[in-house]
C-alpha cells in the first residue's frame, strides 16, 4: 500500500472509540433480547427469530440516529468533535448489524416460498395503493443498499478514486437511508405494535435529527462561517485582534469553498479549509512549526504552500493574502494546490 492510502492512524483514542462502540452495541442486544422480550410485541406471536430480528434492526435504526446526531453536535459544540473524527467505523458496523437484521427477516418470513426467497421479498407483497399493508419492505431494502454503498466506499481507495468532492457527496446518501429507515419501521413494524414504548422512542429519535440538524443550520447562520465581505475584488475575512497565534479564522467564499487563514509565528497564511484526504476541516487544526494537522485522521500540510511532508504527497489550494490597515484580506481566486505564498507579517 503505497502512502497516498494510509488514512486513519490508529491510536488510543481510536480504539478507545471503537470498543466502546463494540461494547455498546453487544449490550444493547443482549438487553433487548434478554431482558426486554415484550418491548416490541404486536398481535400475533413472536418466536426468536423474529425477535432477534426487530433487535439488529432497532439496534440498526438507534445506531444511524446517533450518527447523523454527531454531525450537528459537533457544529454546535467542538467537545463533540472526536466523534466526528471517528465515525466512518460507526457507520460500517452499523451497515452490518442492518444486514444480520435483514438476514433474520430473510430467513424467517421468507425462507419457506415455493419461489427464492429474494424474490418473495421483492413481489410477494404489491399493494402499493394502501397504507396498511404497504409493501414497506423496499425501504428496507433501499436503506440497506445506500448502506453498503457508503460501507464499501469509506476505504481510501474510493476516495482517491472517486476524488474527494465526488466522494462526499456520494456520503449524503446517508441521508436518503435514514429517510428510508424511517419510512421502512412507519409502515412496518408501527402499524402492528401493542407496546408503545418503541413507538415513542421511535418518534422521539427521529425528531431529535431532525431538530439538531436546524439548530445546527442556524447556529451557522448566525454564528459560524459567515460570508465574508468582498472589497475590491479580495474578501474581507476578520480583523487581525480576532487572530490567535497558532489557530485559524474560517471564512467561505462567494463560490462556496471555504478558506482558512493562519496566524503563525506573527506571520499570516491562507489554505484551503478541505483537507486533500477527506475534505476534513483543516481550519480546526493546530499550527506547529508551518503544519496544520487536519483534526479527522491526522493530515499535515505546510500553510505556506499547502503541500503535506516528504514522503506524502497530498496537496491544497493556497491562497493570497493581504492586510490592509487592520483588515486581513484573501484574494478569492485559489492557487493551484501546492503553490508557495509568501507569509505576511502582522505590524506589531
Amino acid at each position: 500500500m503505497s502512502v497516498k492510502y494510509i488514512p486513519v492512524q490508529w491510536n488510543p483514542n481510536k480504539w478507545k472509540y471503537n470498543t466502546i462502540m463494540l461494547v455498546s452495541v453487544f449490550a444493547y442486544l443482549w438487553i433487548f433480547i434478554e431482558l426486554t422480550p415484550g418491548i416490541m410485541a404486536n398481535e400475533g406471536r413472536i418466536n426468536g427469530q423474529i425477535h432477534n430480528a426487530r433487535a439488529f434492526g432497532s439496534c440498526a435504526f438507534f445506531m444511524l440516529t446517533v450518527i447523523l446526531c454527531i454531525g450537528p453536535l459537533a457544529r454546535l459544540d467542538n467537545r463533540f468533535l472526536p466523534l466526528l473524527y471517528n465515525r466512518r467505523h460507526f457507520g460500517v458496523m452499523t451497515a452490518f448489524v442492518a444486514l444480520t437484521h435483514a438476514g433474520y427477516i430473510l430467513n424467517w418470513y421468507f425462507a419457506f416460498s415455493s419461489s427464492s426467497k429474494y424474490e418473495t421479498l421483492l413481489f410477494a407483497n404489491t399493494s402499493f395503493s394502501q397504507v396498511a399493508g404497504f409493501p414497506f419492505e423496499i425501504f428496507g431494502i433501499f436503506a440497506l443498499l445506500c448502506l453498503f454503498a457508503l460501507a464499501t466506499t469509506s476505504h481510501d481507495f474510493w476516495l482517491k478514486f472517486l476524488t474527494p468532492r465526488v466522494w462526499k457527496r456520494i456520503h449524503y446518501l446517508i441521508y436518503a437511508a435514514y429517510i428510508s429507515v424511517v419510512a421502512h419501521v412507519s409502515f412496518g413494524v408501527l402499524q402492528d405494535q401493542q407496546n408503545h414504548i418503541f413507538t415513542i422512542t421511535f418518534m422521539i429519535s427521529a425528531l431529535i435529527v431532525a431538530v439538531l440538524h436546524l439548530m445546527a443550520a442556524l447556529h451557522e447562520r448566525r454564528h459560524g462561517d459567515q460570508m465574508a465581505n468582498l472589497s475590491d475584488g479580495w474578501v474581507e475575512v476578520c480583523d487581525i485582534s480576532e487572530m490567535k497565534e497558532g489557530f485559524a479564522n474560517i471564512a467561505m467564499l462567494a463560490n462556496g469553498e471555504r478558506v482558512a487563514v493562519y496566524l503563525q509565528e506573527g506571520k499570516l497564511s491562507a489554505i484551503s479549509n478541505a483537507c486533500a484526504h477527506q475534505n476534513g476541516p483543516l481550519g480546526e487544526g493546530k499550527v506547529i512549526r508551518c503544519l496544520v494537522t487536519c483534526p479527522w485522521h491526522g493530515f499535515q500540510y505546510n500553510v505556506t504552500d499547502g503541500r503535506s511532508p516528504a514522503p506524502f504527497t497530498e496537496k491544497v489550494p493556497t491562497y493570497n493574502i493581504r492586510l490592509e490597515g487592520d483588515v486581513v484580506k484573501v484574494d478569492p481566486q485559489a492557487n493551484p494546490p501546492g503553490t508557495y505564498v509568501e507569509p505576511v507579517p502582522v505590524k506589531a
